[in-house]
C-alpha cells in the first residue's frame, strides 16, 4: 500500500486558563479542519472511510495530551494522534495559570490502489 498525501490543513488551539494541552490540542484540530469540505473522494471512487489521517500536535509537554480524546476530534478515517514537542506555554504575571497553545498539523491520505 502507498500513501498519497491529499491535503494537509494547520491549526492552533489554545487553552487561556488552565494549561491544559489536551483542550488546547483539541481546538488546534477544530481549528485545523473547521472549514473543510472534502468532495474529490467521490471523483476518486472512495469514502471518507478510506481516508487515513495522521495528526501531529506540537505542545511544551507532550506527555500531557491524551491522544485518544484529540482522535476522536475527527470524524473519518483511520486517524493517528502523535504529541511532540512545540507549542508555546505563556507564564501568567502571578501565580501559576499560564497559557498553553498547540499547533496542529493534519494531513489526509489515501491509498493509491485501494478499490472505493
Amino acid at each position: 500500500m502507498a500513501r498519497v498525501r491529499c491535503i494537509t490543513e494547520m491549526g492552533m488551539g489554545v487553552d487561556v486558563h488552565g494549561g491544559d494541552a489536551t483542550k488546547a490540542a483539541k481546538r488546534a484540530v477544530s481549528d485545523a479542519i473547521r472549514h473543510s469540505s472534502l468532495g474529490f473522494f467521490r471523483m476518486l471512487g472512495k469514502t471518507a472511510k478510506d481516508m487515513f489521517v495522521d495528526v501531529t500536535i506540537g505542545v511544551p509537554d507532550p506527555s500531557s495530551v491524551d491522544t485518544a480524546a484529540v482522535a476522536k476530534e475527527l470524524p473519518y478515517g483511520t486517524v493517528t494522534v502523535t504529541a511532540v514537542k512545540g507549542g508555546l506555554e505563556i507564564p501568567a504575571e502571578q501565580g501559576s495559570d499560564s497559557i498553553l497553545i498547540a499547533n496542529a498539523a493534519v494531513i489526509v491520505s489515501l491509498d493509491d490502489s485501494a478499490a472505493g
